[in-house]
């Protein structure tokens, strides 16, 4: 009976880790990071990345002319920063994405986001990201170093043994089991 409580906790703790195995992490605006100089679209910054649940998405700017406010859908739209979700201001943010859906961030300082400074993180669910373009990469683009780290902007963190290989561990180890019972 221990081995099956193990051979479950090894299963659940191997699906939970199946999501991190491919997060990613993303530089917003890649080498020009969060700014108003008008080099970053970011609308197609985003539009060319496919973000997954575990991802990090990093916002490297000037904490004196620039700030990051995580917004709802209708704000975003509108630029309205009355009521933010959260406010972020260290000018190195790490924000994790949790959630599959749109993630709608903008910068607060007055006029910033109606000059562009606004950016849509969407999350696609299982079944869209099959109907996503062929011309939309399935993987991250490196191009810039994350500062203070050796990760690139977009770094997959990969199992040495794949998604399959763990699957197939957790697989052996439940058979292995019930054969020892």
């Amino acid at each position: 009976m221990a081995l099956v409580k193990r051979a479950v906790a090894l299963l659940t703790a191997m699906t939970l880790m199946l999501e991190l195995i491919h997060a990613a992490v993303y530089k917003v605006g890649d080498s020009a990071g969060w700014t108003t100089s008008g080099t970053v679209d970011y609308k197609q910054w985003s539009a060319t990345k496919t973000f997954q649940v575990g991802d990090v998405i990093i916002f490297e700017y000037n904490a004196q002319f620039h700030n990051v406010m995580r917004v709802t859908h209708a704000m975003y739209r509108a630029c309205n920063t009355s009521a933010p979700l959260a406010t972020y201001t260290t000018g190195n943010d790490s924000i994790t994405i949790k959630t599959r859906r749109h993630h709608f961030f903008f910068c607060g300082v007055p006029g910033h986001c109606q000059i562009g400074q606004k950016v849509d993180i969407n999350v696609l669910q299982s079944d869209q990201m099959a109907q996503t373009p062929s011309s939309v990469p399935s993987t991250p683009v490196p191009s810039a170093k994350v500062p203070g780290s050796s990760i690139s902007n977009a770094f997959s963190l990969k199992s040495p043994f794949g998604s399959i290989g763990l699957t197939v561990l957790a697989m052996f180890l439940i058979n292995l089991e019930a054969l020892l019972c």
